[in-house]
């Protein structure tokens, strides 16, 4: 199956595990992401002002590029790009002012009415490659490892780009559950992690992350697993704070892919378990697992 793809900024820089893992996971898959050509920024962050049509141009930029490709869907890693991405593409679909405005302004020599579907790749692994279809490839199945999935925002959030129902999400407990894990549901699966405000309230994001990861660990989980980069970063940063069982010792907060990897019995070097927060070997040997 041949998708076209979509990076992002961060994923080939500081969250490199997550692309590494990705590509090598989707491969054992028969899956082949086309990263697509002259891609940018998305713009990280989907604009609240209504007038701003500015922040719409880098993300509607990278549909025509898939587009001019030949896709219909455009498959990301990236929470907040997937969500930036499909707002972007909603905006084109439903408002016909706005599409014209944006459109002369890009003015890329094609007619862009929204028919690149932005998806995330854990919609492609439910949808398309199914769920049973990963558990028969496992070479390393997770039996024994609690985990915790943590949503965050962007994936579900507005309902109208949500990757899964608002309130009762299953999609990332599924996926879990289809690497043998025992699934950890905890109550700030799909709280806001504070996202970008890091930058200029970092004392609200830090308060977000103590609840979340908190709320994990009273639950009894052994690591959380996120796709979000951001989420990644603002979660790792707040664990020294915690007083945790075992003299504050880190818990893992893997990438979804990096434990797909994993348990496909890919080559650890994939993984890049190196930039993960807390000592995921440790606890992959402790499992024995490794």
């Amino acid at each position: 199956m041949d998708f076209a793809y979509y990076p992002g900024c961060t994923l080939k820089t500081k969250a490199r595990g997550l692309e590494s893992s990705t590509v090598a996971a989707v491969a054992a898959l028969d899956i082949n992401l086309i990263e697509i050509e002259r891609w940018n920024c998305c713009g990280t962050v989907y604009s609240l002002a209504d007038d701003d049509l500015v922040h719409y141009l880098a993300p509607v930029r990278n549909l025509i590029r898939a587009k001019q490709q030949g896709f219909s869907r455009l498959v990301t890693l990236c929470s907040f790009c997937y969500n930036t991405l499909k707002r972007a593409n909603l905006l084109m679909q439903n408002d016909k002012e706005k599409r014209k405005t944006v459109s002369d302004f890009l003015d890329e020599g094609v007619d862009y009415n929204g028919e690149v579907e932005p998806v995330h790749l854990l919609e492609i692994f439910k949808n398309d490659v199914g769920w049973g279809n990963i558990t028969r490839r496992l070479k390393i199945p997770l039996k024994g490892l609690k985990i915790a999935p943590y949503y965050g925002c962007a994936l579900l959030r507005p309902r109208e780009a949500s990757i899964d129902d608002v309130e009762k999400p299953t999609i990332f407990q599924e996926f879990i559950g289809s690497l043998g894990a025992e699934v950890i549901n905890f109550p700030f699966a799909n709280e806001c992690c504070g996202s970008f405000q890091i930058v200029g309230n970092s004392d609200f994001v830090r308060r977000q992350s103590r609840e979340i990861m908190s709320s994990a660990l009273r639950k009894g989980s052994e690591a959380v697993v996120v796709t979000c980069p951001l989420c990644e970063f603002n979660l790792s940063r707040t664990q020294s704070e915690l007083e945790l069982i075992s003299a504050s010792q880190k818990i893992p907060i893997f990438y979804f892919s990096q434990l797909l990897a994993f348990s496909l019995g890919l080559d650890l070097n994939v993984c890049h378990f190196e930039l993960s927060s807390g000592d995921p070997l440790t606890l992959l040997k402790s499992k024995q697992l490794i």
